[in-house]
């Protein structure tokens, strides 16, 4: 890549094509992929059933990040619709199409929410009615942060943007080297106090959210191998923040958690897993890339247990949800795994299409996206 102003893009070849969450990637699909581990009779230990369910366009190309805000989850679909839902029944809060087919979304502060085209334009949503929409450089595929009034923006080549909420206009921007290779996946841009924390490579970087002075970095991966596919580092997906520390996912790297007052690395553990983390106060739980699923102790990232109860699946990242461990799998089935040992705890099941991002938790309320536009709410009985 030459200059910001170039689009470069996103799809990579070979073993990268993998990192897009349940893209069906040649692992898999292959004739020789290993067969999945039977998963036995459901006993469901934790009763829980579905008490609403709705329905968007579908989600096939657009990377989604669902939002939540109160009572209120905001979902996206590639074609351009943006709808935030009552997770409590089910209804549509407000609805607006923008009339173009979106990469990433979506982000919301509960006023405005934002998502980004394929055409990359960002595009500012205020009360279900669109209000602005500013063209981008580069492609985007992170969900937007909107926070303090403004939004904030996280491109394929790692440059970061604000802009006001109200009106649009552009605040700073920052711009790092870029790489040949880039994820067609979520990164990591989350708020910390007033710090702004963005994934930047291997590293996790603190900006100050006001002028976008960095204001830290932390390494958790470095870049390895001879060439440009074995040498991609990104920090992807869903983290887990617990007071000051804030723990994260090197695609096909590791896993580790940072300072984020500071930006000193409290640890990192290998990992070959290529979707987010989530995590409690005692532990970090990931999917590695063969559908193991792990979980890390919080405070030294040693190894407390690792279940084969679902390889060779296709996998989101987790969501810890009281005492289970929630993964969503590329068939529809929500598998719920106790966060003690990885036990089965209960199966739910949604359409055939599989599930879209991974789950969220609304109030007292699972929900769950599928690729055909499913929109599902579960709650213990």
């Amino acid at each position: 890549m030459k200059s910001s102003r170039q689009p470069r893009s996103a799809w990579v070849a070979g073993a990268v094509l993998c990192a897009v969450a349940l893209s069906g990637c040649s692992f898999f699909g292959s004739k020789s992929a290993p067969k999945p581990v039977e998963l036995g009779a459901n006993v469901p230990v934790i009763p829980v059933g579905k008490v609403w369910q709705s329905k968007m366009g579908k989600v096939e190309r657009l990377v989604l990040q669902p939002h939540v805000q109160g009572s209120t989850v905001v979902l996206a679909s590639d074609a351009g619709e943006v709808l935030a839902v009552d997770a409590t029944t089910g209804a549509q809060t407000w609805r607006v199409n923008v009339g173009a087919p979106l990469s990433a979304g979506v982000g919301s502060d509960g006023r405005w929410s934002a998502v980004v085209s394929r055409s990359n334009e960002l595009i500012a949503i205020e009360g279900g009615r669109e209000i602005w929409r500013k063209t981008l450089p580069i492609q985007v595929f992170t969900a937007p942060l909107v926070a303090g009034n403004r939004i904030f923006v996280l491109a394929a080549d790692r440059s970061v943007y604000a802009f006001d909420a109200s009106s649009g206009q552009r605040l700073w921007m920052q711009h790092r080297p870029g790489e040949p290779l880039v994820l067609r996946q979520q990164g990591v841009l989350v708020p910390f106090g007033n710090t702004l924390v963005t994934g930047l490579g291997g590293r996790l970087v603190g900006f100050d959210p006001d002028n976008g002075a960095i204001r830290w970095e932390a390494p958790i991966a470095s870049p390895r191998g001879t060439n440009d596919v074995e040498r991609l580092v990104e920090i992807v997906g869903t983290t887990s923040r617990v007071g000051n520390q804030l723990c994260a996912r090197a695609f096909q790297a590791t896993v580790g958690c940072v300072d984020a007052a500071s930006g000193a690395v409290g640890w990192t553990q290998p990992a070959n897993g290529t979707e987010g983390i989530s995590g409690d106060e005692k532990a970090i739980y990931g999917v590695e890339s063969n559908g193991s699923v792990v979980a890390w102790n919080r405070a030294t990232g040693a190894k407390m247990w690792s279940s084969t109860r679902l390889q060779y699946r296709q996998l989101t990242a987790p969501l810890v949800l009281g005492r289970s461990v929630v993964i969503g799998e590329n068939n529809g089935t929500i598998h719920m795994l106790s966060r003690e040992d990885a036990a089965p705890l209960n199966r739910l099941t949604t359409d055939k299409s599989g599930v879209a991002a991974t789950p969220v938790a609304v109030a007292d309320t699972l929900v769950v996206v599928t690729r055909d536009g499913g929109i599902y709410g579960f709650r213990p009985q």
